[in-house]
């Protein structure tokens, strides 16, 4: 594990992402069998077309006890970055103080399919938790940078949400570091694990002590079933999606065929999602997931935990839910005795 990232040497976080495309009762069901399974953290994700993710939250608030709960992520180019963090605030506010608040830069091909410009993102998101670290403290804002507020501020309580960037370029990764509680590196293997990690420490080495402590999650596409190729066949959609978007150094990090990529990323933007599962190949499901039996998730688990300090269970999760959040359950639990 890199050092200076996490400092109170516990047991690794558990966390996993639950994404409201289902109806938000069984969100819910789910969250509480996540907390059952001794999970730390569950996240509702962020898509324009999937159910809002705060009205998921407030469900999964309702149904659980002590998971700690937050978005994962949400961008601050669809909403403006104080009323997300009013929203983050009203979380925490029905969670009696279990919120988190997880912000990232956004998807730039889904925010342009909402004429959205993706613009500046590593300075958006550092003003946009900035500003509302400052709106949870009670305090009324003006601020004029990649976002204008004049005089805002929250009717709710003072709060204090920590605050974990979702990242994965060099940039976004060292900023996390710097200024930010955590980060959830969107990553899944342990050679761009160790990657990012080289990245996190460059920003560790500017981080004031009033910053306390940091958190290094990888935010992991994982799909685990008793049938390793049931899993594997699971992990084709998110594995697209990633491959299509993923930028050249990752390909050659994992000699993945350019072409190859290039193949799934036109199918995907063409509207053609079943050709571009289709042309997901083994290499970069074995890149981009971890995927397999509960022994095999396990010791992948095993390797991710060399470079974080917790992993958070990310889509697919498994051909089916429950069953997934158990084994993902378990295989922490393997990879943590070891």
């Amino acid at each position: 594990m890199p050092a200076d990232i996490g400092a109170d040497g516990d047991a690794p976080t558990w966390g996993i992402e639950l994404t409201p495309e289902h109806p938000l009762e069984e969100i819910a069901d789910l969250a509480a069998l996540a907390e059952d399974e001794g999970f730390d953290l569950a996240l509702s994700s962020s898509h324009y077309f999937n159910r809002d993710p705060f009205v998921a939250l407030s469900w999964m608030a309702s149904a659980t006890d002590e998971i700690r709960l937050g978005p994962g992520v949400v961008n601050p180019y669809e909403t403006h970055p104080v009323r997300l963090a009013a929203q983050a605030a009203t979380i925490d506010e029905v969670s009696d103080g279990r919120g988190v608040f997880g912000i990232g830069a956004g998807d730039r091909s889904a925010l342009s399919n909402l004429g959205v410009e993706h613009d500046r993102p590593l300075r958006r998101v550092l003003e946009t938790f900035d500003v509302a670290r400052d709106l949870w403290a009670g305090e009324t804002v003006t601020h004029e940078g990649t976002f204008t507020a004049k005089d805002a501020s929250l009717n709710l309580e003072e709060c204090n949400l920590p605050v974990y960037v979702g990242a994965q370029g060099p940039h976004m990764l060292r900023m996390s570091a710097k200024h930010a509680d955590g980060v959830l590196i969107n990553a899944a293997h342990p050679r761009d694990l160790e990657w990012a990690a080289g990245q996190l420490e460059q920003g560790l080495e500017e981080r004031t002590n009033e910053k306390g402590d940091f958190e290094a999650l990888a935010f992991a596409s994982v799909s685990v079933a008793a049938d390793e190729d049931e899993a594997r066949e699971a992990a084709r959609p998110p594995v697209a999606f990633i491959a299509g978007a993923a930028a050249e150094p990752v390909l050659e990090r994992h000699d993945i065929d350019r072409e190859a990529a290039s193949t799934v990323s036109d199918a995907l933007e063409q509207g053609e999602l079943g050709e571009a599962f289709g042309c997901v190949t083994p290499a970069m499901i074995d890149a981009f997931c971890i995927a397999g039996t509960t022994e095999t998730v396990a010791e992948q688990f095993e390797a991710a935990l060399e470079f974080v300090d917790g992993i958070v269970v990310g889509s697919p999760l498994g051909p089916d839910l429950e069953d997934a959040i158990g084994r993902a359950s378990e295989a922490l639990e393997r990879a943590r005795s070891q």
